[in-house]
């Protein structure tokens, strides 16, 4: 499934990093797991704007949820400007139920039920997570225009770029497995080239 969606353009599974030509205010400098990427639309989360509110810790808490003692997740995430108030669980495929989506051309787990969180709060969940409040979405064609316009690279994923706590640190670290030393120096990429 990912070949064919890498042979048609599909970029399921990739990072979605923007351009420092960015037009769009609320994405610059993101970096964006792709969930999902096909002719009908394309589905990602955000994974370097971290959310001063709610903290993990919070969100059990208002759930009525005890928060997980240890484990991976210290943070939370805007996953992007649709359904903010929904939350996705994106975590390795050591955990999985039913209502669980594989996404990422079935690398990763996307759940979007409390069941998640109620396991991970008795340490039963998945060994790496980030939590995303909202996701970032585009309708058919959407998302390949912005890509023949120069606004995003495509990068590579690697687990520390997807669930690792360097938010502020993860575009740097995107460019520079674009460009080598180039990506230390952001402003050394040309904003004409949207593909990697």
């Amino acid at each position: 499934m990912a070949r064919a969606e890498a042979s048609s353009g599909y970029i399921s599974g990739q990072l979605l990093v923007a351009t420092p030509a960015m037009p769009d205010s609320r994405f610059k400098q993101t970096v964006i797991y792709m969930c999902l990427h096909n002719e009908d639309g394309a589905l990602g989360l955000v994974l370097n704007k971290a959310l001063a509110s709610p903290t993990p810790a919070e969100l059990f808490q208002q759930l009525d949820i005890d928060p997980p003692t240890e484990g991976d997740l210290r943070f939370t995430v805007w996953g992007g400007p649709v359904e903010p108030e929904r939350g996705f669980v994106l975590h390795s495929l050591d955990y999985k139920r039913d209502d669980t989506a594989t996404v990422g051309g079935e690398k990763l787990g996307l759940t979007a039920s409390l069941e998640i969180l109620r396991d991970m709060a008795r340490g039963a969940g998945p060994e790496k997570a980030i939590l995303a409040l909202g996701h970032s979405g585009w309708g058919p064609g959407q998302l390949d225009r912005e890509l023949q316009d120069n606004g995003w690279f495509v990068v590579p994923p690697d687990d520390g770029l997807i669930f690792d706590g360097d938010y502020e640190g993860k575009w740097a670290r995107s460019l520079a497995k674009i460009g080598g030393k180039l990506g230390n120096d952001p402003g050394m990429f040309s904003s004409t080239s949207g593909r990697a």
